[in-house]
Protein backbone atom coordinates (compact mmCIF):
# COMPACT_ATOMS: atom_id res chain seq x y z
CA UNK A 1 0.00 0.00 0.00
CA UNK A 2 1.66 3.31 -0.99
CA UNK A 3 1.59 5.60 2.11
CA UNK A 4 2.25 9.53 2.22
CA UNK A 5 4.75 10.38 4.46
CA UNK A 6 3.89 12.53 7.10
CA UNK A 7 7.05 13.75 8.58
CA UNK A 8 10.76 13.03 8.39
CA UNK A 9 13.04 11.48 11.57
CA UNK A 10 16.07 14.02 12.08
CA UNK A 11 18.58 12.08 14.47
CA UNK A 12 18.08 8.79 16.21
CA UNK A 13 19.59 8.79 19.89
CA UNK A 14 20.28 6.77 23.18
CA UNK A 15 21.84 6.96 26.73
CA UNK A 16 23.16 5.15 29.38
CA UNK A 17 21.55 5.42 33.23
CA UNK A 18 23.72 7.73 35.27
CA UNK A 19 23.91 9.06 38.58
CA UNK A 20 22.01 12.34 39.01
CA UNK A 21 22.07 14.65 41.85
CA UNK A 22 19.19 16.97 42.78
CA UNK A 23 19.43 21.08 43.08
CA UNK A 24 19.50 20.17 46.99
CA UNK A 25 23.15 18.27 46.15
CA UNK A 26 21.13 15.00 47.43
CA UNK A 27 21.11 11.80 45.17
CA UNK A 28 18.09 11.73 42.59
CA UNK A 29 19.09 7.79 41.77
CA UNK A 30 19.71 7.57 37.72
CA UNK A 31 18.93 8.84 34.93
CA UNK A 32 19.34 8.47 30.62
CA UNK A 33 17.96 12.02 29.70
CA UNK A 34 20.87 13.08 28.12
CA UNK A 35 21.01 10.71 24.88
CA UNK A 36 23.18 10.54 22.06
CA UNK A 37 22.84 10.71 18.26
CA UNK A 38 23.42 6.98 16.36
CA UNK A 39 25.03 7.04 12.53
CA UNK A 40 22.74 4.38 10.38
CA UNK A 41 20.53 1.78 11.46
CA UNK A 42 19.61 1.16 14.87
CA UNK A 43 17.33 -2.16 15.80
CA UNK A 44 14.03 -1.16 17.57
CA UNK A 45 12.36 -4.11 19.97
CA UNK A 46 9.26 -4.14 22.09
CA UNK A 47 11.46 -2.49 24.92
CA UNK A 48 13.15 0.24 22.50
CA UNK A 49 16.14 0.69 20.79
CA UNK A 50 18.88 -1.63 21.57
CA UNK A 51 21.30 0.07 23.82
CA UNK A 52 19.24 2.59 25.19
CA UNK A 53 18.81 2.55 28.73
CA UNK A 54 16.27 4.30 31.50
CA UNK A 55 17.34 5.54 34.83
CA UNK A 56 14.22 4.41 37.03
CA UNK A 57 12.48 1.51 34.98
CA UNK A 58 9.16 1.82 37.58
CA UNK A 59 8.44 4.93 35.97
CA UNK A 60 10.67 4.99 32.35
CA UNK A 61 10.85 2.29 29.47
CA UNK A 62 8.75 -1.06 29.15
CA UNK A 63 6.33 -1.64 26.33
CA UNK A 64 4.09 1.25 26.46
CA UNK A 65 7.20 3.52 26.42
CA UNK A 66 9.25 2.06 24.10
CA UNK A 67 10.45 4.68 22.49
CA UNK A 68 10.09 8.45 22.83
CA UNK A 69 9.18 11.09 19.95
CA UNK A 70 10.05 14.76 20.31
CA UNK A 71 8.93 17.55 17.25
CA UNK A 72 12.25 20.03 16.28
CA UNK A 73 9.53 22.30 15.55
CA UNK A 74 9.11 22.67 19.36
CA UNK A 75 12.51 24.38 19.72
CA UNK A 76 12.27 27.20 18.63
CA UNK A 77 9.41 28.24 20.86
CA UNK A 78 11.71 27.06 24.05
CA UNK A 79 14.67 29.27 22.89
CA UNK A 80 11.43 31.96 22.72
CA UNK A 81 10.61 31.10 26.17
CA UNK A 82 13.84 30.30 27.88
CA UNK A 83 16.41 31.97 25.94
CA UNK A 84 20.09 30.50 24.88
CA UNK A 85 20.23 27.28 26.46
CA UNK A 86 22.98 25.06 25.01
CA UNK A 87 20.83 22.29 25.60
CA UNK A 88 18.37 23.59 23.16
CA UNK A 89 21.36 23.61 20.43
CA UNK A 90 20.95 20.05 19.29
CA UNK A 91 18.32 16.89 19.41
CA UNK A 92 18.06 15.49 22.54
CA UNK A 93 17.38 17.77 24.81
CA UNK A 94 14.14 16.30 26.04
CA UNK A 95 15.63 12.66 26.64
CA UNK A 96 13.88 11.81 22.95
CA UNK A 97 15.09 8.75 20.76
CA UNK A 98 13.35 10.51 17.75
CA UNK A 99 13.42 13.53 16.86
CA UNK A 100 11.55 14.97 13.72
CA UNK A 101 9.63 17.44 11.99
CA UNK A 102 6.35 16.83 9.95
CA UNK A 103 4.50 15.49 12.82
CA UNK A 104 3.47 17.07 16.49
CA UNK A 105 1.05 17.01 19.08
CA UNK A 106 -1.65 18.66 16.79
CA UNK A 107 -1.14 16.20 13.80
CA UNK A 108 -0.70 12.76 15.04
CA UNK A 109 -3.49 10.97 17.08
CA UNK A 110 -3.72 8.54 19.79
CA UNK A 111 -3.27 4.69 18.54
CA UNK A 112 -1.98 6.17 14.98
CA UNK A 113 0.33 3.25 13.23
CA UNK A 114 3.18 4.59 11.28
CA UNK A 115 5.81 2.95 9.73
CA UNK A 116 9.01 4.54 10.15
CA UNK A 117 12.04 2.25 8.64
CA UNK A 118 11.23 -1.32 8.58
CA UNK A 119 9.56 -0.90 12.25
CA UNK A 120 5.46 -0.31 12.50
CA UNK A 121 4.73 2.04 15.68
CA UNK A 122 1.82 2.92 17.62
CA UNK A 123 1.13 5.81 19.45
CA UNK A 124 0.53 4.55 23.00
CA UNK A 125 0.64 7.60 25.30
CA UNK A 126 1.45 11.10 25.74
CA UNK A 127 4.34 12.02 27.92
CA UNK A 128 3.99 13.18 31.56
CA UNK A 129 6.76 15.32 32.15
CA UNK A 130 8.55 14.75 35.35
CA UNK A 131 11.45 16.38 37.49
CA UNK A 132 14.12 15.17 35.54
CA UNK A 133 13.61 18.08 33.08
CA UNK A 134 14.09 20.64 35.95
CA UNK A 135 17.37 19.10 36.15
CA UNK A 136 18.36 19.09 32.69
CA UNK A 137 17.39 22.85 32.08
CA UNK A 138 18.12 24.18 35.34
CA UNK A 139 14.55 25.64 35.58
CA UNK A 140 12.94 24.42 38.44
CA UNK A 141 9.71 24.51 36.94
CA UNK A 142 10.33 22.89 33.26
CA UNK A 143 8.06 19.76 33.82
CA UNK A 144 5.29 21.93 34.65
CA UNK A 145 6.12 24.60 31.36
CA UNK A 146 6.15 21.17 29.16
CA UNK A 147 2.62 19.91 30.91
CA UNK A 148 1.45 23.82 30.35
CA UNK A 149 2.22 24.16 26.85
CA UNK A 150 1.34 20.50 25.69
CA UNK A 151 4.72 20.40 23.99
CA UNK A 152 5.03 17.22 25.95
CA UNK A 153 6.10 14.68 22.96
CA UNK A 154 4.48 11.24 22.86
CA UNK A 155 5.47 7.53 23.46
CA UNK A 156 5.56 4.59 20.93
CA UNK A 157 4.64 1.05 21.54
CA UNK A 158 6.51 -1.81 18.82
CA UNK A 159 4.06 -3.82 16.75
CA UNK A 160 6.87 -5.25 13.97
CA UNK A 161 10.46 -4.88 15.03
CA UNK A 162 12.87 -4.17 13.20
CA UNK A 163 15.89 -0.96 11.95
CA UNK A 164 15.54 2.43 11.75
CA UNK A 165 17.78 5.87 11.05
CA UNK A 166 17.95 9.27 10.66
CA UNK A 167 16.64 10.52 7.38
CA UNK A 168 13.79 8.12 7.14
CA UNK A 169 10.57 8.85 6.36
CA UNK A 170 7.34 8.62 8.87
CA UNK A 171 4.46 6.55 6.95
CA UNK A 172 0.54 6.81 8.25
CA UNK A 173 -0.43 3.38 7.97
CA UNK A 174 -3.33 3.38 10.48
CA UNK A 175 -5.68 6.16 12.23
CA UNK A 176 -8.23 4.49 14.41
CA UNK A 177 -9.07 7.84 16.22
CA UNK A 178 -8.70 10.90 14.50
CA UNK A 179 -11.10 12.53 16.68
CA UNK A 180 -8.35 12.03 19.77
CA UNK A 181 -5.39 14.10 19.01
CA UNK A 182 -2.52 14.39 21.25
CA UNK A 183 -2.91 17.72 21.88
CA UNK A 184 -6.50 17.11 22.68
CA UNK A 185 -5.89 14.45 25.19
CA UNK A 186 -3.08 16.58 26.97
CA UNK A 187 -5.87 19.73 26.88
CA UNK A 188 -7.93 16.81 28.81
CA UNK A 189 -5.75 15.63 30.99
CA UNK A 190 -4.03 19.20 33.10
CA UNK A 191 -6.42 21.67 31.72
CA UNK A 192 -9.71 20.11 32.01
CA UNK A 193 -9.04 17.20 34.25
CA UNK A 194 -12.68 16.63 35.37
CA UNK A 195 -14.80 16.89 32.28
CA UNK A 196 -16.33 13.56 33.00
CA UNK A 197 -17.99 13.25 29.10
CA UNK A 198 -14.71 13.55 27.55
CA UNK A 199 -12.80 11.06 30.46
CA UNK A 200 -15.34 8.62 29.46
CA UNK A 201 -14.49 8.84 25.98
CA UNK A 202 -11.01 8.54 26.57
CA UNK A 203 -11.63 5.65 28.61
CA UNK A 204 -12.89 3.56 25.67
CA UNK A 205 -9.58 3.85 24.15
CA UNK A 206 -6.64 1.69 24.26
CA UNK A 207 -5.05 2.89 27.54
CA UNK A 208 -1.77 1.85 29.08
CA UNK A 209 -2.76 0.46 32.56
CA UNK A 210 -1.14 3.69 34.45
CA UNK A 211 -3.54 5.49 32.38
CA UNK A 212 -6.77 3.30 33.05
CA UNK A 213 -6.12 4.34 36.39
CA UNK A 214 -5.83 7.68 36.57
CA UNK A 215 -9.08 8.10 34.08
CA UNK A 216 -10.62 5.50 36.17
CA UNK A 217 -9.58 7.71 39.80
CA UNK A 218 -10.75 10.73 38.28
CA UNK A 219 -14.50 9.39 37.30
CA UNK A 220 -14.86 7.36 40.61
CA UNK A 221 -13.47 10.05 43.29
CA UNK A 222 -14.17 13.39 40.78
CA UNK A 223 -10.62 14.68 42.09
CA UNK A 224 -7.57 14.96 40.01
CA UNK A 225 -4.50 12.62 41.16
CA UNK A 226 -1.48 14.64 43.07
CA UNK A 227 1.03 16.10 40.43
CA UNK A 228 3.55 17.29 42.70
CA UNK A 229 5.78 13.92 43.53
CA UNK A 230 6.04 13.60 39.50
CA UNK A 231 7.25 17.25 38.73
CA UNK A 232 8.93 17.81 41.99
CA UNK A 233 10.86 14.54 42.74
Amino acid sequence: MKTVPLGQIHAVLRGQAVPCTRPDGSPGGHSAIAKRPVAGPVRVGAEGLEGDEQGDRRVHGGPDKAVHQYALEHYAAWRADLGALPVLDAPGAFGENLASTGVTEATLCWGDRVRIGSVLLEVAQSRQPCWKLNLRFGHKDMARRLQDTGRTGWYWRVLEPGHLQAGDAIHLIARPHPEWTLARVVDLLYHRPLDREALQGLARLHLPPSWQRIVQGRLERGQVEDWDRRMQG
